[in-house]
């Protein structure tokens, strides 16, 4: 596929790969903001040996080059049939785009990505997103270019806003992030109220990760989840071996005293999982990640304790506990039991991807943490027949549409 201006290549080789996984260093050059991802986590996602997606689905990545062969743009499109046919039509995603400020290119990086995505049955295409889990490389910035991305969030250029919109990608919902700044942040009264009401009913309590029940606590956080997001439109319950996985990964860089977990009775209701922001670190690595620069990270994360940020990764009260006061207690912990009392280096609290489908984990966080919000990523859809009624997301606790 080409254009009078660029030639479309497929990645299938180790020189186009180096160029795919390139062209960033290029398009943010100078901007103190950006971090280079690093190169293994990019790979990853498109190694059918290391992403379980490709089980259920495919996966294809090109690059654009100008007529003077310089690589200008990119993109991946993607899809897995678990996931694909729990929308409201066939859909599949578009990721990893970068590109110059040029129309002509976008369209002609979208085309591929549609084009291919309807020879496979797929109806629509959401993106920027990710060929894997939500809480990695999933939306487009579009507020907060001014601040630095936590780890595997997105960055980009202001101009991509315009050049998805004017391709025809319409607003399928925002993700919020919000900031509690902790060495001068503090909780709002009601919620220190709310907590002392729900304390006032035995059996509530609210401690952190034990690193000796690691697989406990997966399942603590499978159960909760699947309960507190099941009937969100896209989201699959989660497995034990999922869970169990996620911790495997996070093992290497958790903090247990900034896991956090609420129990009724003993029996698990609330859990928020917060890591260190590996952003604050992995910056000089310019995307390399082999021992040496592992080493160093482990060296400057558990040793000289220099991350200085942290943030949730995901979190969740189950539904028949849900505004009882159980986040209120949680947040109580967080500032009590251990930002006063323990914490030496962490300096801020970032709470991403908060979708505005759930409006009242907005409103908690507004409200009873009073953390302000920071930035905002958008994930757009396009429907490919452009006569079909655009829906946006519906709202948590909102059944599928049939």
């Amino acid at each position: 596929m080409s254009s009078d201006k660029y030639i479309l290549q497929e990645v299938t080789d180790a020189r186009t790969e180096r160029e795919f996984l390139d062209l960033p260093r290029r398009i943010y050059k100078g901007n103190r903001n950006w971090v280079c991802p690093l190169d293994p986590t990019i790979q990853a996602v498109f190694d059918p040996k290391k992403n379980d997606m490709f089980a259920e689905g495919e996966a294809i990545r090109w690059i654009a080059r100008n007529a003077q062969g310089e690589v200008v743009g990119r993109i991946a499109a993607f899809y897995d049939r678990e996931h694909a046919y729990l929308e409201e039509q066939p859909t599949g995603g578009c990721g990893f785009f970068e590109a110059i400020n040029d129309q002509e290119l976008a369209n002609l990086l979208f085309d591929a990505a549609r084009m291919w995505l309807a020879s496979r049955g797929m109806e629509a295409m959401d993106g920027p997103i990710n060929f894997g889990p939500r809480n990695s490389w999933w939306g487009l910035l579009v507020n907060g270019y001014e601040f630095q991305p936590l780890y595997e969030n997105p960055y980009n250029p202001p101009y991509y806003k315009e050049l998805f919109e004017n391709y025809g990608f319409q607003n399928y919902f925002d993700q919020n992030t919000y900031i509690w700044r902790i060495d001068t942040g503090t909780l709002p009264t009601r919620s220190r109220e709310r907590a002392a009401h729900l304390y006032e009913t035995p059996g509530y309590r609210v401690g952190h990760l034990d690193m000796k029940n690691l697989e406990e606590a997966a399942e603590n956080i499978r159960l909760i989840y699947n309960k507190a997001w099941a009937l969100f439109s896209g989201v699959k319950p989660m497995t034990r071996e999922e869970a169990l996985e996620m911790m495997r990964t996070m093992r290497p860089i958790i903090d247990p005293e900034i896991i956090f977990f609420a129990w009724f009775n003993d029996e698990p209701i609330g859990f928020f999982v917060m890591i260190p922001d590996l952003n604050r670190l992995v910056g000089r690595f310019n995307g390399k990640f082999g021992l040496w620069q592992k080493l160093q990270l482990m060296w400057d994360l558990k040793v000289r304790k220099k991350c200085d940020r942290m943030f949730g990764v995901i979190f969740g009260i189950t539904p028949e506990f849900q505004g009882k006061g159980v986040e209120s207690a949680i947040m109580c912990y967080i500032h009590d039991e251990y930002v006063k009392k323990r914490n030496k280096h962490y300096k801020s609290m970032e709470f991403a991807w908060i979708g505005d489908f759930n409006p009242v984990m907005n409103r908690m966080i507004e409200t009873y943490v009073n953390a302000s919000k920071h930035k905002m990523h958008t994930t757009y859809r396009y429907l490919f027949d452009r006569t079909k009624e655009f829906h946006r997301c519906p709202r948590m606790g909102v059944k599928r549409r049939e």
